[in-house]
């Protein structure tokens, strides 16, 4: 599409009027951007040269991978339990819960990306993934998988009719608990970046509005894809095991990974509000837990009844009460004293003066919601190996947190096309015969400690 335009300028006392037209390529569009070093650098937003229909396949594909990243570990308890219950289903029933499973993962990501694209069109520094960074979220979610473990473990199961819906959402019983499971699946793998995911939601993000969201439905389609085709085709079930007595012991040794995920959501809440957050998240799930067990007990004499329902609901509100809300400002969840001062907190005038230094310098984007981003870190970066190859390259090394919201941060990851963490960017030493550094590197989301060294060693 081109656009009109009218340049006017003055110059010896003369004014000057151009008009000309101008537009971009919707298959390859090239942004020069400026780096922190004052260069110029070639950005390519798209991330393929397919264009849209490029954009579509690679959202397919990241998706499917999405399935195998950790990001979507919490939730493999309750798809692992859902795919066994597909082979018992009548070929008609199983489709449903495919189908119901699939819009419910679709339905999700197009609500976030809505939601992401409507903040940033009113000037929010946000990115995929944002919904992490808000701690009633972190919260919210770190109870309904506690209360979801609770349910696998056989703690409890209700009785009335709301009781039921609830029960059939945590057991994953019937279509809604599909839904409910892709819901579920959606909300914990989207801070994550998998291969090709990456380059998809950095197009969507510059395209038009309808662009966008045809993007993400097909990124969560691909996520959605390996559930809806063991229940479309029975065939493929026939890999599943078969159905029978141990299913109960599974489903209930199936509650682990969720108090699990629980745990990690706590600490994570921790890393945005503070010690105290974590403190009152913990007291607000022992509450969760009281109101749960006075829900199993229901007197016969009018009056307890009623206390007791009082003493529910009570218990409830509390834990919603005692749900921290606020980012703590003194919180520096990576600290130079976590890694003995190794690395240095980002800022783009720090990352600018090491630029203008005859160092390498090597730049990590991560947050602490991020289970990708802690395991390359983990199994790639804070080893040996690496520490001492920073060392003997002389290595700045910057590390950039995004566990809670940062427009600089945000305005780093833009630069590169990208959205979301993980993101690496390595800054080779200037040539000693020009002096000029070499463009910047973009590593892969997925990080090995083979592939640190070969970007260092080159």
């Amino acid at each position: 599409k081109m656009s009109e335009f009218v340049l006017r300028y003055e110059a010896d006392g003369q004014e000057y009027t151009y008009a000309f037209e101008a537009g971009f390529n919707n298959e390859v569009m090239n942004a020069a951007q400026t780096g922190a070093d004052g260069q110029a650098l070639s950005i390519e937003s798209s991330g393929f040269a397919g264009g849209f229909l490029g954009a579509l396949i690679f959202a397919l594909i990241g998706g499917l991978i999405l399935n195998l990243m950790p990001c979507v570990f919490p939730v493999l308890s309750l798809k692992a339990l859902s795919l066994v219950k597909v082979a018992q289903k009548h070929p008609i029933e199983a489709r449903i819960h495919g189908f119901a499973y699939t819009f419910g993962v679709i339905l999700s990501f197009l609500v976030i990306a809505g939601a992401l694209l409507i903040l940033k069109s009113v000037g929010a520094g946000i990115g995929w993934g944002f919904q992490l960074q808000n701690p009633l979220i972190v919260g919210a979610l770190a109870y309904l998988l506690f209360i979801l473990g609770l349910n696998l473990s056989g703690v409890f199961e209700f009785s009335n009719p709301f009781g039921n819906a609830g029960g059939q959402l945590a057991n994953q019983s019937g279509p809604m608990g599909s839904f409910f499971t892709g819901i579920l699946a959606t909300l914990v793998a989207t801070p994550c970046t998998a291969p090709f995911m990456a380059g998809a939601i950095g197009y969507a993000m510059v395209q038009p509005a309808y662009i966008s969201l045809s993007v993400f439905a097909a990124l969560g389609f691909g996520l959605a894809l390996p559930y809806l085709a063991l229940a479309l085709f029975p065939p493929l079930q026939k890999i599943l095991p078969k159905p029978g007595a141990w299913m109960e012991v599974f489903r209930q040794l199936l509650a682990f990974p969720m108090f699990g995920a629980a745990v990690w959501l706590v600490w994570v809440l921790g890393m945005q509000t503070g010690g105290g957050g974590s403190a009152a998240l913990l007291s607000g799930m022992v509450f969760i837990a009281f109101g749960i067990w006075l829900m199993r007990h229901s007197p016969t004499k009018p009056v307890r009844l009623m206390i007791v329902r009082v003493l529910i609901v009570l218990s409830f509100v509390i834990a919603f009460v005692a749900m921290p809300k606020q980012h703590s400002n003194s919180v520096m969840p990576h600290s130079n004293s976590d890694h003995d001062g190794w690395y240095s907190a980002y800022s783009s005038e720090a990352l600018e003066q090491a630029l203008l230094s005859d160092q390498p310098v090597f730049v990590e984007m991560t947050a602490s919601w991020c289970i990708t981003c802690k395991v390359n870190h983990a199994v790639a970066i804070n080893i040996d190996s690496t520490k001492t190859l920073f060392a003997e390259k002389d290595v700045q090394y910057f590390v950039g947190d995004w566990t809670n919201e940062d427009p600089e941060i945000t305005k780093f990851l833009t630069r590169y096309g990208r959205s979301g963490v993980p993101l690496y960017v390595y800054y080779g030493a200037p040539s000693a015969d020009t002096g000029e550094r070499p463009d910047p590197e973009v590593l892969p989301q997925v990080l090995t400690p083979a592939l640190i060294k070969k970007t260092f060693v080159q």
